[in-house]
Order: C-alpha cells, then structure tokens, then sequence
C-alpha cells in the first residue's frame, strides 16, 4: 500500500480532538432534527437522510474552515484526526449489524447460497460496466486499477504490491479510492434509494448488494433501502451485515486471484476494440502528491485509549441522534450502546492479541453475534437492549465523522478529471446492482 495511506503515529493535537467530537454531536443533532427530504423523479424517488445532511455539513465545514469563525474552523489537522475517528466509529456500526445477524443466522442459512455467490457482483459489476467505458473515454492501463473492484483499501493493497502505486493501475485505484470516499457513500445513497422505488428487486436482495462496500458505503445504502421499507429496517440491515462479512474476509482473496487477473485479461481484449484510434487520457501522474495538501499532514495513529475515547464519544453522538431523530430517551438506549463499546473493545484487543491475522471487523463481528445467537444465554436480553439503539441514527454518527474527513481529499479530487469520476461511479453502480441481482435469483421468492 502506498505510504499516502499509512497512519502516521505522531501525537494527536488534544484543540482538534475537542473540536471534532463537539461538532459531530451538533452536526449529527442537527442532521436528524432536519429529517428526511423526499425527492419525486418520476420513475422513482430519491431519499435525503439525516445521513446526507450530516456528510455535506461535515463537508462544507472543512472547505469553508479558512472563512468561519475559530469555533468551527476544522482545519487540515481536525479533518485528518476525524478521518482516524471514522475508521474508529465504523467498528460501533458493525458490531450493530453483527449483533442483528447473531439471532438471525437461522434465517441467514436459508439464503446462504445468495449470500455466498453475490460477492461475484464485486468482481464482475465494476469490469462489465467499468472497463468498456473507460476505454471508450480513453483512459488506458490506469482502467484496469479503477475498474478491476471498489476502490477498498485491499485494493489498494493488492494493486500497490502488484504493480506500484506509481504505475498506471497504481493511479487508477487510487483515483476509484478518493472518489469513492468523497462522494461514493452519496451516489451509492441515492442510486439505491431509486432502485428501490421501482420495486425490481426483494429488499433483502437491495440489502446485500449494499453490503459489498466499505463500511460508509454499506451504511448509506442500507439507510436508503430501509427508509423506503421501515417495516423491514432490522431485517434488511441483517442481510446486509452478512454480506459485508463476507466480502470482508472472502473478498479479498476473490479480488486477488480472479478479480485482478479477470481485469487485466478484459483490458487486453477490449482495449483493442474500444480504444482503438482513441487518444490517450492518463490519470494525472501527480494525483498521489495531491493527496497532501501543501502542508504535510497525515491521518494519526490512534492509540488504545484515544480509540476508546473515540467510541464513547461516537456512542455518545449515537445516543444524541437516536434521541432527537427517534424519540428514543438517552438512558434507555444507554445500555445498548455500552453493549457495541465492549463487544469493539473485546473484538479489538482478540485483533492485537492474534497480531492482525484478520481485520478487526471480523473479531467484532464474530463476537457480537455470539452475544445475540440463539443458543448464547441471555442472547434475547442482549438483543432487546441493543434493539433500543436504531441503525439510522448510528449511520447518521458515521457520515458525520465520514464528511468532517472530507474535504481534506478535494485537492487530489479535483486533479481526477471528470473521466475518471464517471468510471468510478459506474464502477460501484456495476457492483451494487450486479450483487444485487445476483442475489435476486435465490430470494426473489421470499
């Protein structure tokens, strides 16, 4: 992986820590307060979540950080640090989801098949949508970086080790990977909210291809599927959780041994064919400096007690937004909330203590659905719990911290093109709706 990725372990400016968590719990308050906006396009309708307004809020902060009072002023430090806290809050979402699929996974083996077969959408979404398009756009070998999976950071990884990130696929999956982070978790929001208007597909077949993104990603697609489907909420995050679980520790190595080669073979056959007489349109060569701004400042390496720090305060935004969006009392959701803080806890120190033989997500997931499985005493006292603790509300906490990190990636963004915008883009439709209709086949029927 390229260094422009590696956390920096220098110390953490304690002004930045209380700036960000003050503003996440005010951003994310105000997020539910303004509540959802309807959007009728004809064909279908988009949804605006509380989600939605906590990410832009959080994003115009830091482009506008230089124009605003000192209260507000979250400058290049504060989004660097909000960025660590993401990846920290992230864990509380998941250990949320891991908690609904422990009592379902009785439910979960009746469509194993669909949850096994629809991380193919991942490996055959991007390349059957992406590739063609951005040959006939002119982007060359950088297509097979940008097309090859979602732009997560095993692919930065596996592209990084295979090619360099300097080489011209080493620039396409990093350009997939800003773009995605920028605006991926609002295009994926809203592409699923009006896919799911037109009642093509089961719901459950719209939450499972949401769970083959990043953890943003699944979380603003869950959040549009569930919002049209209410009544289903719980059940739709639960099949999106197992999918995610999934494509966490299975796709990795389908991405590595037949993603990337199934790449690099469509390139050699198409390129020929589509970009035949096309001019040449290279991802700028200086993107990987653009990831910096002018100022060298680098995403901190959160240590144990500021990551517990940071998931008491994450929970205590939870508490606020599941307050003020769901009318739920803060003291009744509490213990759920404590509940997610100690199964992270635990699933993290199981993640040092093995020495990252596998990613923290999948510890706190193993962990949270031994507490709510059937046959684990007090399993249905756990899940009552917990269930006080609404999902929207802790998606709306992670696109709060998600758009306070935001704007720190606009320089590297604008230097992308709109070619590669639009690739990216249909890249992650690819994958979305390629699982989504795969996983269709076997629960069309339910």
């Amino acid at each position: 992986m390229s260094k422009t990725f590696q956390p920096d372990k220098s110390a953490v400016k304690m002004g930045s820590v209380v700036q960000v968590f003050a503003l996440a719990l005010v951003i994310a308050a105000l997020s539910e307060w303004m509540g959802p906006l309807p959007i009728e396009l004809g064909i279908g309708k988009v949804v605006l979540l509380p989600m939605i307004w906590a990410l832009l809020i959080g994003l115009f902060l830091g482009l506008l950080h230089q124009r605003l009072p000192r209260p507000v002023k979250l400058d290049i430090h504060g989004q660097h640090f909000a960025a660590a806290v993401l990846s920290c809050a992230l864990f509380l979402f998941i250990a949320k989801l891991g908690l609904l699929v422990g009592g379902s996974l009785p439910q979960l083996s009746k469509v194993g098949w669909a949850l096994a077969l629809q991380e193919l959408g991942n490996l055959i979404g991007c390349i059957l949508l992406g590739m063609p398009v951005a040959l006939l756009l002119g982007i060359k070998r950088e297509a097979i970086g940008a097309t090859f999976s979602i732009g997560r950071e095993p692919g930065l990884a596996i592209v990084g080790e295979r090619f360099g990130m300097d080489s011209p696929e080493g620039r396409g999956v990093l350009a997939e990977y800003i773009t995605g982070t920028l605006i991926g978790a609002i295009f994926i929001s809203l592409l699923a909210g009006l896919v799911t208007s037109l009642n093509i597909f089961h719901p459950f077949a719209l939450a499972m291809g949401a769970g083959v993104g990043s953890g943003s990603m699944t979380a603003a697609a869950v959040g549009a599927v569930a919002a049209q489907h209410p009544e289903m909420a719980e059940q739709i995050a639960t099949y999106a959780a197992a999918a995610n679980l999934i494509a966490t520790t299975l796709g990795t190595y389908l991405t590595l041994f037949i993603s990337l080669p199934l790449a690099v073979r469509a390139y050699r056959w198409l390129e020929p064919i589509l970009g035949r007489n096309r001019k040449a349109v290279a991802i700028d060569k200086g993107i990987s400096a653009a990831v910096q701004p002018v100022e060298e400042v680098h995403t901190p390496y959160l240590k144990l007690g500021m990551r517990v720090l940071s998931w008491v305060m994450g929970g205590l935004t939870v508490l606020i937004a599941n307050r003020v969006g769901h009318g739920i009392p803060m003291l009744d959701a509490l213990p759920g909330v404590a509940i997610m803080i100690g199964v992270v806890l635990v699933g993290d120190l199981i993640y040092l203590g093995t020495r990252r033989k596998l990613p923290a997500v999948c510890w706190i997931s193993f962990v949270a659905m031994a507490m709510t499985f059937p046959s684990t005493p007090y399993a249905a006292e756990v899940a009552a719990l917990t269930g006080k603790v609404n999902f929207f509300a802790m998606i709306t906490t992670m696109l709060t911290f998600a758009g306070l990190s935001l704007a720190k990636d606009i320089p590297a963004f604008r230097r992308l093109g709109w070619r590669i915008v639009v690739v990216s883009l249909l890249a992650n439709a690819g994958v979305f709706l390629a699982a989504t209709a795969i996983a269709q086949f076997f629960v069309g029927s339910l």
